[in-house]
């Protein structure tokens, strides 16, 4: 199994959003980056992916299962990217917010840490356990 983080403007598509779509999950579609999009391209049925409100809230809500591999996503008229679809899995009792993330020395490698602008980035598991504990998980 691996593990993922994935964006989404809550204006867009809320953590609220993905719970209303229920246990037959939804797409993530949208995803403009090449980089953003290969990472979407090795994720696999079971992984798992912290789902982060960006923009004005810049915080880890929910976690989300990937349920379909990836495939062609149906709003890019150019048909260069694809999506994934995801299922709610549960919500972070409490949210851990960018500022939580990068004030822990041991997150300093994150790719959200780094690569701040990408919509879909890999979390290496001890990352994934620590975030967890931080939000109460």
């Amino acid at each position: 199994m691996q593990y993922w983080l994935v964006k989404s403007e809550p204006g867009t598509w809320s953590w609220q959003d993905q719970l209303d779509a229920g246990e037959d999950g939804t797409f993530w579609d949208g995803v403009r980056n090449y980089q953003a999009s290969n990472n979407m391209k090795e994720m696999k049925i079971g992984d798992l992916c912290f789902f982060y409100h960006s923009v004005k809230e810049k915080q880890i809500v929910g976690i989300v299962e990937v349920i379909k591999e990836y495939y062609p996503d149906h709003t890019d008229e150019r048909g260069r990217f694809g999506m994934v679809d995801v299922k709610a899995v549960k919500s972070v009792p409490n949210p851990v917010t960018l500022a939580d993330i990068k004030a822990e020395p041991r997150l300093e490698n994150l790719a959200l840490v780094r690569q701040s602008r990408l919509s879909v980035v890999p979390v290496d598991e001890p990352s994934w356990h620590l975030i967890c504990k931080m939000g109460g998980l």
